[in-house]
């Protein structure tokens, strides 16, 4: 009898592949070149299979393509595959009456190839929640969207959209309803938050298993923030703040009412040192800290005298609601004289410089861009690349601004196991570009076709959704001309 299996297997290992039974995907993406960001390195003639929004197999193009069948073959036609894009912080919001407005923006990120958000809180936290559960079992088109939910803060803050805490009861019944929600992670703004509290938060919200970003109160030096444990620091000007060797005296004199707000970021922005810095910045990498440092929306505030966005044929994918929300930063851009235009400049260069510095340390940089309400002219989609392009433009490689857009995110959250890389195994959220990213970051615009959870957007249907959602903003600025 063993003989004969022996028999039986050897004659069955020498029939051609083609004469075994094919394994069943649903989709074969053939000769594409895969972009693997981890390695920052090409591998040629790729065929992967995707069933569901799993990728089944990958591997050489005349191997899989043999081995498996699927019911839509792509011709990746040699060009390049990376994994979806993530955007590390965007924002909903603008009360009740926009919620349509908001709910349209989420297939611009689809259409740019992001096919997951971070929702760093704004003052629609309830419907962005109930969004994330209408994506997640397909009744909502949109990105996998990954929220903080409400933000904690302070009583009677600026923000709206907050759970208010003036105690530590307060906190601990905070957290406990974030963990009820279900959110995905913690946001924690400084508004009017105590000190104490600020950091009391953050020890809470990692002892109970989330992830913490946020800012960092003025009168806390960002070295406190993480002892505390706080998982990321959100905009770069924080991180800017590490590196400033006076920093505790300056937070110190602050907290005591010694000085004002004005002159403390006077004193800030003359004190910075790289060599504080650099040793602030080895800490976060150790410490496993990342930051989002949300250039691009920066760099259009602080350029808005040379560039004033009026004429942006984006405009028309924003609906008219959303649009005026821009106007009070624009207005309070407006009304700088010539020094505080040099200052702004002078205040974003400053800031940007960093950047570099903070990839020297091994800090973990993600891409997010504060895209969404208020932040004007910071374009829900489109904004990713313009980031990507400025961490370029600062002093990254092409490969580590992919990396910061592709692998950062999963990282952060703990699920490099299933997203960050085009693999057996992982996610089947793909983006085919005509052009290669390691070359040129540029190239992450030129989408050919996007595949989110396993279902493909050709370059038409992805002009479709642009199309769709132009028409519907249009329809808006007819309604509200009347």
């Amino acid at each position: 009898m063993k003989m004969l299996i022996s028999i039986l297997l050897a004659w069955l290992f020498q029939l051609p592949l083609s004469a075994v039974a094919k394994e069943r995907a649903d989709l074969l993406i053939r000769h594409a070149t895969i972009v693997d960001v981890a390695g920052a390195r090409l591998i040629a003639d790729q065929t992967v299979a995707t069933r569901g929004d799993v990728i089944v197999a990958v591997g050489g193009d005349a191997e899989v393509a043999k081995a498996w069948t699927a019911r839509r073959t792509i011709d990746g036609g040699n060009r390049f595959l990376i994994p979806g894009l993530w955007d590390m912080h965007v924002h909903f919001g603008g009360g009740p009456a926009l919620v349509e407005e908001n709910k349209a923006l989420l297939p611009l990120y689809i259409a740019h190839g992001i096919t997951t958000v971070r929702d760093a809180s704004g003052d629609l936290p309830n419907e962005v929640l109930a969004w994330r559960g209408d994506i997640a079992s397909g009744r909502l088109f949109g990105p996998t969207l990954l929220s903080s939910g409400p933000k904690i803060e302070g009583i009677k803050p600026v923000w709206k959209g907050t759970i208010e805490t003036g105690s530590k009861a307060d906190v601990d019944a905070a957290v406990a309803r974030l963990k009820g929600l279900g959110v995905d992670f913690v946001k924690i703004t400084d508004s009017t938050m105590k000190l104490d509290l600020f950091l009391y938060a953050i020890r809470k919200a990692r002892a109970a298993g989330l992830c913490v970003s946020g800012h960092i109160p003025l009168a806390l030096t960002v070295d406190q923030a993480v002892d505390a444990g706080i998982s990321s620091i959100e905009h770069i000007g924080y991180a800017y703040k590490a590196g400033v060797k006076d920093e505790a005296t300056i937070a110190a004199d602050f907290a005591a009412g010694r000085i004002d707000r004005a002159e403390a970021y006077r004193r800030i922005d003359a004190g910075f040192d790289p060599g504080t810095a650099m040793a602030a910045y080895r800490k976060l990498a150790a410490k496993g800290v990342f930051v989002t440092p949300t250039l691009n929306g920066s760099r259009v505030i602080a350029y808005l005298d040379q560039d004033d966005h009026k004429t942006d044929d984006y405009l028309g994918l924003i609906g008219p609601g959303l649009r005026a929300t821009y106007q009070w930063r624009v207005d309070r851009a407006a009304n700088a004289d010539a020094a505080g235009i040099a200052a702004r400049h002078a205040e974003y260069e400053h800031e940007a410089s960093v950047l570099p510095m903070l990839q020297k340390a091994g800090v973990t940089i993600m891409a997010g861009t504060d895209a969404g309400f208020l932040n004007s002219y910071n374009y829900p989609g489109i904004a990713l690349h313009q980031e990507l392009a400025i961490f370029v433009d600062k002093g990254l490689t092409p490969a580590e601004a992919l990396a910061s857009a592709t692998r950062a995110g999963p990282a952060w959250f703990g699920k490099l196991d299933r997203y960050g890389a085009v693999e057996a195994g992982k996610a089947a959220d793909l983006v085919l570009l005509d052009r290669n990213p390691l070359e040129d970051i540029g190239a992450t615009r030129a989408i050919r076709a996007v595949v989110l959870r396993g279902a493909v957007y050709d370059r038409a249907a992805l002009d479709k959704m642009l199309a769709d959602t132009r028409s519907k903003v249009a329809a808006w600025d007819a309604a509200a001309a009347k």
